[in-house]
C-alpha cells in the first residue's frame, strides 16, 4: 500500500526520496501513530506522519495535500447528523444531463422542507440508488447526492459543483492561499490601483532630496550639503476580504494578479479570506483555515475606520449563504451573512466590491443582486476599467 503512495507523489512531482520513505515506515512500526478508541485508525493523524516524514519545504504542501487527496479520496463529513453516508452510495457510475426543459420540470424544496427531508433520508435509506428523484444517490434529479442535478439540493461527494444551485455542500475541502508573488502579465492593474493614493514620508532618511541639497549648497558657498529625507510611500490603509474556492477557483489568476499588485501598491494592507460569504470568522492561512480562525468581530474591532474595505469575490452562491442562518454551506453559521456585511460596511463607511465574474452574467445571479444592494451597488468588475472606478470612488 506505502508503495504506490510513494510512487502517487513521485509522480505528483514531489522530491520525496526512498530514504524519507523508509523513516515514514519505521515511524509506522514504531507506533508513532495508533489505533483510536474504537480500534480505527485515523486517516488524519497518517495525514500528519506522512507529511512530516516525506515534505521538508513548506512550498511542497500544496502538492502534497492534492496527491495525498488523489490517492485517499473519500469524503470527510462535516455535519452534525449522527450516521456517515456510506462511500458506497455515492459512487460515480453515471453523470446526469438534462435539456433545459427537463430542468424546468423539477421542482426545488424551500431550506426548512430541505433539512427535514435529509433527516428523514439517513432514517429511511438502507442502500445505494442512483438514478432516482428521492434518495441519496448519483445521477439523478433527488436534491441529495452527486453528478445528478436539482435546481436547490445539498452536494454530497462530488469533487466539484457542475450547476452551481447547492445550497450546502456536504465535503471538507481544501483550498489554496493566493499567491501573492505572481508575476503580473501587465503593468495596467498597479497603474490603476495608484488612483487610490495619499502619500507621506515616513521611517530613516533614505532618499535624495534634491531642491534641498541645491539650496543647502549654495548657501553653503558651493560646499556640497546632502540633504536626505524618508522614502515616500503610499499611506492609504487597505483591508482586503477575498473569497477562496468553489466557483472562485476559475479566477484564481486574475485574483493572484490583482492580489500581487496590491501587495506592492499599499504599504498598510491586511487581508483575510473567506468562502462565499463573510460569517462570524476569517482566516489567513487556507491549510489552517479551522485550526486559525480569526473572530470577524476582533477585525472589526482591530482596525479603524480610516481602512478602506474591499471585498473580492464572485457572489456566486446560494442567496440562502447571504440570508439565512445556517446558511454556509460548510458549517451551522448562527447568524446569517448579511449581518456580517452590514456590521463590516458599517465600521468601514469607505468600501467596494469586487467582481471578477463578468459584468453580463450579474443580472442572471441572484445573490450578485443580493450582494450588490448590500454594497449600495458598489460593485465593480475585475478589468482595468471596474478597478480605476472603485479606487476613484475609494479615494473620495
Amino acid at each position: 500500500m506505502l508503495i504506490d503512495f510513494f510512487y502517487t507523489l513521485r509522480s505528483a512531482k514531489l522530491p520525496v526520496s526512498v530514504k524519507e520513505y523508509l523513516t515514514l515506515v519505521e515511524a509506522l512500526k514504531a507506533g508513532v501513530v495508533g489505533p483510536q478508541s474504537d480500534g480505527a485508525y485515523s486517516v488524519d493523524d497518517f495525514y500528519y506522519l506522512s507529511r512530516t516524514a516525506l515534505v521538508k519545504d513548506e512550498k511542497h504542501y500544496d502538492k502534497f495535500d492534492r496527491a495525498f487527496a488523489a490517492y485517499f479520496k473519500g469524503v470527510e463529513m462535516v455535519a452534525d447528523f449522527t450516521k456517515d453516508i456510506p462511500l458506497e452510495w455515492l459512487r460515480k457510475n453515471l453523470e446526469l444531463e438534462l435539456s433545459p426543459e427537463e430542468k424546468a420540470k423539477i421542482e426545488k424544496m424551500g431550506w426548512d422542507e430541505l433539512m427535514e427531508t435529509l433527516k428523514k433520508r439517513f432514517e429511511e435509506q438502507k442502500e445505494r440508488h442512483e438514478g432516482g428523484s428521492k434518495m441519496i444517490g448519483t445521477g439523478g434529479t433527488s436534491p441529495f447526492g452527486a453528478y445528478g442535478f436539482n435546481p436547490q439540493g445539498i452536494r454530497i461527494g462530488q469533487d466539484k459543483g457542475r450547476n452551481r444551485s447547492a445550497v450546502k455542500v456536504w465535503d471538507q475541502r481544501a483550498y489554496k492561499d493566493y499567491d501573492d508573488s505572481q508575476e503580473l502579465g501587465t503593468r495596467n492593474i498597479k497603474v490603476a490601483l495608484r488612483r487610490l493614493r495619499k502619500f507621506a514620508r515616513e521611517g530613516s532618511d533614505e532618499e535624495l532630496d534634491l531642491d534641498d541639497t541645491i539650496r543647502s549648497t549654495a548657501a553653503n558657498a558651493g560646499y556640497l550639503d546632502i540633504k536626505m529625507v524618508p522614502e515616500r510611500h503610499n499611506n492609504v490603509k487597505i483591508l482586503l476580504l477575498m473569497d477562496v474556492g468553489g466557483t472562485m477557483d476559475e479566477h484564481i489568476h486574475r485574483v493572484e494578479e490583482m492580489f500581487s499588485a496590491a501587495k506592492a501598491e499599499f504599504k498598510h494592507l491586511e487581508f483575510y479570506y473567506f468562502h462565499n460569504c463573510v460569517y462570524d470568522f476569517m482566516w489567513k492561512n487556507n491549510r489552517r483555515r479551522f485550526s486559525e480562525k480569526f473572530p470577524t468581530w476582533d477585525i472589526i474591532r482591530k482596525y479603524n475606520k480610516d481602512y478602506k474595505l474591499i471585498f473580492v469575490g464572485d457572489a456566486t452562491m446560494s442567496p440562502y449563504e447571504i440570508l439565512q442562518p445556517g446558511g454556509s454551506v460548510e458549517y451551522n453559521n448562527e447568524e446569517a451573512g448579511v449581518e456580517w456585511l452590514q456590521r463590516l460596511t458599517n465600521a468601514f463607511p469607505k468600501f467596494a466590491w469586487i467582481n471578477p465574474e463578468p459584468q453580463g452574467v450579474w443580472q442572471y445571479r441572484q445573490s450578485i443582486s443580493v450582494i450588490q444592494q448590500l454594497m449600495n451597488h458598489r460593485m465593480y468588475p475585475l478589468t482595468i476599467k471596474g478597478l480605476e472606478e472603485a479606487m476613484r470612488l475609494l479615494s473620495k
